[in-house]
C-alpha cells in the first residue's frame, strides 16, 4: 500500500510503503497530559504521591517471591482494615464491581435464593447479578435516603429463605450508612450468609466483620485507601467458605473462581502456588502502600477524622441555607454526602460550573437518586476541613453564578 504523509521537515507530501490498513493515530503521537483536579465526588479519589510513587516502582514478574511477600503484607492490611481474621482474605484484580460478582458468583448457583436490600444502585446492582446467573432473587426496597429496621429485615428473610443476603453498608448513590449491628446474627439464625458491600464505607466509619457476623465482606481501592482504581479486598468467613467449596456446580467465572483466587493469594494452605492469571503488580505496590497509610494513621483515628470532618461539612451546608438528603442524623454516610438538589437551579450546570471555575469534581446523584442530590465525596486524604471549605466556597459560587429559575 503507498501512503502520503505530511513531511514537516520538507514542507511537502512523502511517499511511504506500508502494509497497515489503519492509518496511525497522530493523537498519540502526542504527549499523555493529565490535568490535576480536586477529586471530590463520591470516588475515585484523588491519589497522594506516596501512593503514586509506589505505583511507579519496577515491575516484576506476578509469581516472583518478593510478589508473594507483597501480597502476603496485603492481607494482612485487608484483615486489619476488616477487623477479621479470615484466612480467605485477598485482593479481587479489577474494581468494586469486580469484588461484587466474585462474591455473588461464587456463593451462589443456579436455583439459589437470594434477597438483596435496595436503598439505592448498589442493591440493585447486585440483584441483577445474581439473576444473570439464574438465582431466584427477591428484594426488599427502601426509598433512595431511607434504610430497613431489622425487624424489616428479619421478615423478609422468613419469607424468602434465601442463601445469601446482600446490603450495602454505605450505599454512595444515596449517602445512606446503613446499621449493620445484629443482621448478621438474622442471617445466620435463617442458614443465609450476610454480603456487605463497603465499598463507600470502608476505613471512613466502624465495621467490625468478624464481630457483625458478616460472611463476605468487600470494598474498593479507590475511596478512602487513595489507591488508583483496580485492586478489590474481599473476605470470606468459614461459614461462606464451607457453601462455596461444596458448590454442585463449577462457578460461572473461571477468572472470579474462589478456588483458584485462594491458591493464588497462598489462602488454601497449600505448599505451592499455580498459576491463574497475570496479577497487576503495580496495582499491588499501590494497595500495599495506601494500607500502610491507613496502618499508620490507625483505624479508629481515621474514622473518627472521617466523621469529625462530616459533621463540620454539614454544618456549613445548613448554614447555606442547603438541605442534607439524608434526614436522620445516624444514617449519614461520613464520606460521601448527598445535598438536596438546590431548588431551581438545574445541576448538570452547578456541577459544570464548580468544574470549569474551581477545577474541583462533584456529581449529581446515580440510579434511584439522579436529578434529587449533589454528591461530595471526602475520603481518605481529601478528608480535611481545608477541602470542607473548598467544596463551600465552590457551592457558594455557583448558587450565586448559575442560572435560577423562578418557577
Amino acid at each position: 500500500m503507498l501512503l502520503s504523509l505530511l513531511c514537516p521537515e520538507s514542507g511537502g507530501l512523502r511517499h511511504v510503503e506500508s502494509s497497515a490498513l489503519i492509518l496511525l493515530p497522530l493523537t498519540l503521537k502526542k504527549p499523555l497530559a493529565v490535568p490535576h483536579r480536586h477529586m471530590f465526588g463520591p470516588g475515585p479519589s484523588n491519589v497522594p504521591p506516596r501512593i503514586l510513587d509506589a505505583g511507579a516502582s519496577p515491575v516484576i514478574g506476578h509469581m516472583h517471591p518478593e510478589i508473594f511477600e507483597i501480597m502476603n503484607d496485603i492481607k494482612s492490611g485487608i484483615q486489619y482494615m476488616f477487623q477479621t481474621r479470615n484466612s480467605m482474605t485477598l485482593a479481587v484484580s479489577g474494581t468494586g464491581h469486580t469484588a461484587m460478582e466474585c462474591a455473588i458468583f461464587n456463593a451462589v448457583e443456579p436455583g439459589d435464593s437470594v434477597l438483596a436490600a435496595v436503598n439505592g444502585i448498589w442493591g440493585e446492582r447486585a440483584a441483577e447479578m445474581a439473576e444473570r446467573i439464574g438465582a431466584r432473587v427477591n428484594t426488599i426496597v427502601a426509598p433512595p435516603g431511607g434504610f430497613f429496621t431489622n425487624a424489616e429485615l428479619e421478615q423478609a428473610l422468613s419469607k424468602h429463605r434465601p442463601v445469601l443476603f446482600f446490603l450495602a453498608h454505605g450505599e454512595s448513590s444515596t449517602g445512606v450508612l446503613h446499621p449493620l449491628d445484629g443482621i448478621g446474627q438474622l442471617c445466620h439464625k435463617y442458614n443465609c450468609l450476610f454480603l456487605v458491600d463497603s465499598v463507600a464505607s470502608m476505613g471512613g466509619t466502624p465495621l467490625y466483620m468478624d464481630q457483625q457476623g458478616i460472611d463476605i465482606l468487600y470494598t474498593g481501592s479507590q475511596k478512602v485507601l487513595n489507591a488508583p482504581p483496580g485492586t478489590a479486598p474481599i473476605s470470606f468467613s468459614e461459614r461462606a467458605c464451607q457453601k462455596i467449596f461444596n458448590r454442585r456446580t463449577k462457578p460461572v467465572s473461571f477468572f472470579l473462581d474462589l478456588s483458584w483466587l485462594a491458591n493464588y493469594w497462598g489462602c488454601d494452605g497449600k505448599p505451592s502456588r499455580v498459576y491463574h492469571h497475570t496479577g497487576p503488580v503495580t496495582a499491588f505496590y499501590s494497595l500495599r502502600e495506601s494500607l500502610a497509610v491507613l496502618v499508620e494513621e490507625g483505624l479508629e483515628k481515621s474514622w473518627e477524622r472521617h466523621e469529625k470532618v462530616a459533621e463540620y461539612f454539614h454544618a456549613g451546608l445548613e448554614s447555606m441555607g442547603l438541605k442534607l438528603f439524608v434526614k436522620e442524623k445516624k444514617a449519614r454516610l461520613p464520606t460521601v454526602t448527598t445535598i438536596v438538589a438546590p431548588h431551581g437551579y438545574d445541576w448538570k450546570e452547578i456541577t459544570t460550573y464548580i468544574m470549569k471555575t474551581h477545577n474541583l469534581e462533584i456529581s449529581g446523584g446515580l440510579g434511584p437518586s439522579v436529578g434529587l442530590v449533589l454528591r461530595v465525596g471526602l475520603m481518605g486524604c481529601n478528608s480535611s476541613k481545608a477541602n470542607v471549605d473548598m467544596v463551600l466556597a465552590a457551592l457558594k459560587d455557583a448558587l450565586k453564578h448559575c442560572h435560577k429559575s423562578k418557577v
